[in-house]
């Protein structure tokens, strides 16, 4: 036996892994779900929760290459308290429409009462 040190090859470097992106669907539910709330009332929380399960999807399959899940996330949350919102005030609406229907209950004063 030979007192030579036993010789170890470095070792190499690691592979190079892509940057991650963000998901442009994860964008636009958070931008859809924000705006929403102040200027498109009817289609933006629909944007919102359908592009924010769309996004979900793809950064779950992509294996860490696309990330904002935060944002899809908050896309879904704006959006979804939207149209729970809205679904209670229109049936709230309609509850009240019904019941000034049905017992002629005048809902709002408008000053006229059929005399002149």
């Amino acid at each position: 036996m030979t007192n030579y040190p036993y010789y170890q090859p470095p070792y190499a470097p690691p592979p190079y892994a892509p940057p991650s992106q963000t998901s442009s669907m994860a964008v636009i539910s958070l931008i859809c779900g924000i705006l929403g709330w102040f200027g498109l009332v009817g289609i933006g929380p629909l944007i919102a929760v359908i592009t924010g399960h769309i996004a979900k999807g793809q950064i779950r399959d992509s294996m860490g290459r696309i990330t904002g899940d935060g944002m899809a996330t908050w896309g879904l949350v704006l959006g979804y308290a939207q149209l729970i919102i809205g679904c209670c005030g229109g049936i709230i609406a309609l509850v009240l429409f019904i019941l000034s229907s049905v017992f002629g209950i005048a809902l709002f004063n408008t000053g006229y009462n059929g005399y002149y």
